[in-house]
């Protein structure tokens, strides 16, 4: 049986008709940058999100790269970073020849860990963007603390995050000074391209960043500061502002699916329990944390934006499912403090021993919303043939 790590086409399948509308809309009205669609889905996200202002851009990474720029982040300023993301996360610091400090992450969430952050602060430190990795919150109420006793500012990366909740139910991106997000088109609301969105409550941040996504420029052709070329496409949103409505129940359905994961490998015998953080003869794959409902407030809203597994023989496996059809990825391999690009930070590798034993023994495994029973168990016991036959 074949199962991919993703496969698209059954949504786009069931919005055929929506999306082609909306496409063939914008190619008849030929204005492609911007414009009313723009508009509408930034209106239709801040409600969703519940957060009072919204900026479509180019990407997840520009998102990034703007909201630093807008807080005047300088060369030799300092922002602290989880050591294991995607690279963007660090790279838009470097981009700005400011710092980026390295902090680990937690073992059983895979974000930054909050509790090890205030020893990385200093007199230079401007900034700290936790990133809601693979979809679930990171520990934003001791980040913001801290934030506002250093008086420092948050951006949120949740490029991965869209919809997800802390634990007290507010949506990640609307509790920091910043929310940052992506529309590749992997991610749960994921567009046709490149596309980003910035969500803010801060009233004069957002005007900033507005005039900054386009140059810089109030009005056209008159800059009092320097921008860049932000601007999320028409097209994306139009095809974003059909996939809205879908994004509640297409995360609920990856989420039911990790149930099934976590359930089908204790029934497997790979593992005995979700939390286990070393593996022994009962434990041969470490689980994520456990499916919650929103509804329980102590816990994070997860929407598994990647579901993912620890294992032992961790390459080898890899190989072992390429070869019976079944799509897996590994993220992320090389942490920020083992990039060569960083070498010049110095960072001693063993100050971040969970970013280490992530990066050594993750896997991603199949968790689109169209899975079905049949191929999650197909999965898993595949697993299973390669450890125990």
């Amino acid at each position: 049986m074949k199962v991919p790590l993703l496969d698209l086409k059954p949504q786009y399948l069931s919005l055929k008709k929506e999306i082609d509308d909306a496409v063939q809309r914008v190619v008849d009205s030929q204005y492609f940058i911007l414009g009313s669609d723009v508009t509408k889905l930034e209106e239709e996200i801040a409600e969703y999100l519940k957060v009072k202002f919204a900026l479509g851009v180019s990407s997840g990474t520009d998102a990034l790269l703007l909201s630093l720029m807008a807080l005047g982040i300088q060369p030799g300023d300092e922002v602290i970073v989880p050591t294991y993301s995607f690279f963007a996360t660090a790279g838009v610091v470097a981009r700005l020849n400011a710092k980026p400090v390295f902090v680990d992450i937690d073992p059983v969430t895979f974000n930054i860990s909050a509790d090890l952050i205030e020893e990385k602060i200093s007199s230079r430190t401007k900034a700290i963007i936790p990133v809601h990795l693979y979809g679930q919150s990171a520990e934003m109420g001791k980040i913001v603390e801290l934030a506002s006793k250093y008086n420092l500012a948050v951006i949120e990366d949740a490029a991965q995050a869209i919809g997800a909740q802390y634990k007290d139910g507010r949506c990640v991106g609307t509790i920091g000074d910043i929310g940052c997000f992506s529309f590749f088109p992997t991610k749960n609301l994921g567009g046709f391209g490149d596309g980003g969105l910035i969500t803010t409550n801060n009233e004069k941040l957002y005007h900033i960043m507005k005039i900054m996504r386009n140059h810089g420029a109030e009005p056209k052709y008159y800059h009092k500061i320097v921008g860049g070329n932000f601007r999320l496409d028409t097209l994306q949103a139009a095809v974003l502002r059909v996939k809205l409505p879908h994004l509640n129940s297409w995360s609920e359905k990856r989420r039911q699916n990790a149930i099934k994961y976590n359930n089908y490998f204790i029934e497997s015998g790979l593992s005995e329990k979700v939390g286990v953080l070393k593996f022994d003869s009962k434990n041969k794959v470490l689980l994520p944390k456990a499916v919650y409902s929103h509804l329980e407030s102590i816990l994070n809203y997860h929407i598994y934006n990647q579901y993912i597994i620890r294992v032992e023989k961790r390459d080898q496996l890899v190989e072992y499912l390429k070869k019976n059809d079944i799509g897996c990825e590994i993220y992320y391999p090389v942490p920020f403090h083992r990039q060569a690009c960083f070498s010049y930070l110095k960072n001693n590798d063993g100050e971040f021993p969970n970013a280490n034993f992530a990066a050594e023994h993750s896997l991603a495994l199949p968790i689109y919303p169209e899975l079905n029973d049949e191929q999650i168990k197909h999965v898993v016991y595949t697993i299973k043939k390669f450890y125990f036959e």
